[in-house]
C-alpha cells in the first residue's frame, strides 16, 4: 500500500474540487437561489453520479491493464495529454467569474438531486476525466485493480462531497467575496492550470 500516493490523490482531488468548474459553480448558484440544503441536495446528486463513471472506468481499464502493459502506458499518456488539453482550455478562458442567478428557477431537493445525478451521468467528459486521472494513482501491488479504482472513486466522492457541501453552506459569503475581489477569478484560473499540469506530469512519471 502506497499511502503517499493516496495522500497525493486526496490533495489533487481537493485542489480540483476547489477550482471553479461547471459542477461547483452549479452548486454555488443553486445554493444562492434555492437555499443551502438545496445546494447540498444538488451535491448528493452529482456525487452519486460519480459511481456510474467509477464503475465504467474500473472494469474497462482493469481489463486493459491485465491484457497489455503497453496499452496501459498509452492510457496514461492519453490521460496526461487530456489534462494538458484541459489546462490549455482554462488558459484560453476568461478569468472573470460570472455569478448571474436571475434565470435559475426554484426546484425541490428531489428535483435538484435528480438533476445533479443525470447531469453527471450523462456527461461523458466525467468518464474521460476519471480515465485520465485514476490510473496514475494505483496504490497497491496486492489489491485488485478494480478494488483500487473503487477506493479512488470513493475517496474522490468523499473529498468532493465535503468541499462542494462547504461551498453550498458558505455560498452567500463566497459570492460576496467574488463580487468584491475581482482578481479571485485570475488566481483560481491559474490554480486550475497548475493543478492540471502538475497531475499530468505526475501521471507520466508514475509506474504501474
Amino acid at each position: 500500500m502506497n499511502y503517499d500516493l493516496l495522500l497525493s490523490f486526496i490533495l489533487a482531488t481537493s485542489a480540483l474540487a476547489i477550482s471553479p468548474g461547471p459542477d461547483n459553480i452549479y452548486v454555488l448558484m443553486q445554493s444562492l437561489v434555492n437555499g443551502k440544503k438545496y445546494g447540498i441536495a444538488t451535491v448528493c446528486g452529482l456525487i452519486t453520479g460519480c459511481l456510474v463513471h467509477t464503475t465504467l472506468v474500473a472494469f474497462g481499464v482493469s481489463a486493459i491493464i491485465k491484457q497489455n502493459d503497453s496499452l496501459f502506458f498509452i492510457i496514461k499518456l492519453f490521460g496526461a495529454l487530456y489534462l494538458l488539453y484541459l489546462a490549455f482550455n482554462v488558459y484560453k478562458s476568461d478569468a472573470e467569474l460570472s455569478l448571474n442567478s436571475n434565470n435559475i428557477p426554484k426546484k425541490s431537493t428531489t428535483q435538484l438531486f435528480k438533476q445533479g445525478f443525470i447531469m453527471n451521468v450523462l456527461n461523458p467528459k466525467v468518464s474521460i476525466f476519471f480515465l485520465a486521472f485514476f490510473p496514475g494513482f494505483l496504490f497497491s501491488t496486492t489489491l485488485s485493480t478494480i478494488t483500487q479504482f473503487y477506493v479512488l472513486g470513493f475517496i474522490f466522492m468523499i473529498v468532493s462531497f465535503i468541499i462542494f457541501s462547504i461551498i453550498a453552506v458558505l455560498s452567500g459569503l463566497i459570492s460576496e467575496y467574488i463580487k468584491k475581489h475581482k482578481n479571485v477569478g485570475f488566481i483560481l484560473k491559474w490554480l486550475q492550470i497548475i493543478v492540471f499540469v502538475g497531475i499530468a506530469i505526475f501521471i507520466l512519471l508514475s509506474e504501474k
